[in-house]
């Protein structure tokens, strides 16, 4: 299939590593320009220069903090003196501080609310114009299987996934009369830093191995592993695509079965 994204300018948020950086190799693979964001200049020099080994194309970057608004609002306007416009947005996030509720006081929540849901209303704020002029754009949020189905010992991210979700829907049918589209993603247990991160804490708290632990997991998973970052690059490279010209408002999970409920 032609994704069609030969040309087409994409905003990918913490993109330096793990999904966000999948989504920007699966993009810049299918011709995309692309505008990579991540904190640290180092891990974001280093994607450029993978990205740039795999597709012969250099991204350009933008060493921000989402969190910040006046770091969202540098990273769009990098990219318009750049590129002249955004077509695509993949906000994307690390994950915010795991525990319980009781383990949570206002700081954790403040901090969480600001990078995962803060950020995306940023971020899509600072996009919208230049998709509205254009009458196109495609807009696809990472969130995690959280939005569906909350998760053990992860209670900001389980609350504030659900916030996204809610964004997303709320502003479908706002969006769909200019052509832009907006859908979010749920992914399970991938392959990713952050994944290694809380199976290391599970490990430590339950005193096993992170193998145990990951086995265990592994069980809960119809696929019977975790996900690779390239599958799911690809899809979000579909959603993000004028092949996807029908799908909007749609909250999709990419977690190998984990999740059954309706």
């Amino acid at each position: 299939m032609n994704l069609q994204l030969q040309g087409k300018t994409a905003i990918i948020l913490a993109s330096s590593k793990g999904l966000g950086f999948a989504a920007a190799s699966a993009l810049a693979e299918e011709g995309a320009q692309i505008m990579l964001v991540g904190r640290h200049e180092d891990t974001v020099a280093e994607a450029v220069r993978s990205i740039e080994e795999r597709t012969g194309t250099k991204p350009f970057s933008t060493v921000a903090d989402i969190t910040k608004a006046q770091d969202i609002e540098k990273v769009a306007a990098a990219t318009i003196e750049r590129y002249g416009t955004v077509d695509i947005l993949v906000n994307n996030c690390g994950g915010p501080a795991p525990g319980t509720f009781d383990d949570m006081d206002d700081a954790a929540w403040q901090h969480g609310f600001e990078l995962t849901l803060l950020s995306y209303v940023r971020s899509i704020r600072a996009v919208l114009p230049y998709m509205r002029q254009q009458q196109f754009g495609r807009i696809v949020n990472i969130t995690s299987s959280a939005h569906k189905q909350p998760i053990e010992n992860l209670v900001i991210s389980s609350t504030l996934r659900v916030g996204v979700l809610g964004l997303a829907k709320t502003l479908a049918p706002e969006l769909a009369k200019d052509n832009i589209l907006i859908n979010t993603v749920g992914p399970g247990r991938f392959a990713t830093d952050r994944v290694l991160q809380l199976d290391e804490l599970a490990a430590r708290a339950k005193q096993v191995s992170i193998e145990q632990i990951a086995e265990e997991e592994r069980v809960r998973i119809p696929i019977g592993r975790y996900g690779e970052p390239e599958e799911m690059g690809r899809l979000i490279a579909f959603l993000a695509s004028p092949a996807n010209s029908y799908m909007t408002g749609q909250a999709l999970l990419a977690d190998g079965g984990a999740v059954r409920s309706l």
